[in-house]
């Protein structure tokens, strides 16, 4: 009775931790966005973009207020988006985004993580040019109909359109990303979240105990305060 117990504490725990985090990003990028085009959401589209991303993540709409509040305040700290490469055991290429007010901490912390996890950090453009930069908008199956939209999605930008029984996600180039943004506001398509993500031209097999390694280190990287996201190429 008492592991039961102590693995459904875990698992509380740990969903809490994840939503914490997912609210800390999202304030992250609400703060950005204020700060680059100003608190109004109807002439911002990044704000607009944030507003959307946190509503996916169930972020209360107070907090959400509190953190444009917060952002149009000239006390509110500036972060700046910084993105590190390097490699995880067995060879395996890490991109991590980072939104930071101090990158000569940021920078230490991650490269520390890197060492501790038995990885190596890098240089810029040295993991890089094996990620391509897409856009990834993610939605509810039963908020999009693709049948009636796969042409026009693909006029839009799309590049891919992956279907799975509990979410849509369409793809498209960097280049594209704000077209398809615009494309979906006309339409008045809700995305869960609208993303940019490095996305791998090939994947790396590995065993269990190999990718394990891997795991906890870009978990280890995931945990960091400063760290938005973490990519990896493992299949």
């Amino acid at each position: 009775m008492g592991r039961i117990f102590e693995k459904r504490k875990h698992k509380m725990f740990a969903r809490f931790d994840k939503m914490a985090k997912a609210f800390t990003r999202i304030g992250k990028d609400i703060a950005i966005a204020v700060k680059q085009g100003g608190p109004l959401p109807e002439n911002n589209p990044k704000l607009r973009m944030a507003i959307q991303n946190a509503k996916g993540v169930n972020m209360p709409k107070d907090k959400v207020e509190a953190a444009i509040k917060r952002a149009s305040s000239k006390e509110e700290k500036d972060f700046q988006e910084v993105t590190y490469e390097g490699y995880a055991p067995h060879g395996v290429p890490i991109m991590v985004e980072c939104a930071t007010d101090n990158p000569t901490r940021t920078v230490a912390n991650v490269r520390l993580h890197f060492s501790k996890g038995h990885g190596s950090m890098g240089n810029s453009g040295s993991v890089g040019f094996m990620f391509e930069r897409k856009g990834v908008f993610k939605f509810d199956p039963a908020k999009i109909n693709i049948d009636e939209l796969e042409l026009d999605l693909i006029d839009a930008g799309a590049d891919d359109i992956d279907q799975q029984e509990d979410e849509v996600t369409i793809y498209t180039k960097f280049t594209e990303f704000g077209h398809m943004a615009k494309f979906l506001e006309s339409k008045h398509l809700e995305a869960k979240s609208s993303e940019l993500h490095y996305i791998p031209t090939t994947t790396k097999e590995l065993s269990e105990e190999e990718t394990d390694e891997v795991l906890k280190l870009v978990e280890t990287l995931e945990a960091d305060d400063d760290v938005q996201s973490v990519y990896h190429n493992l299949a």
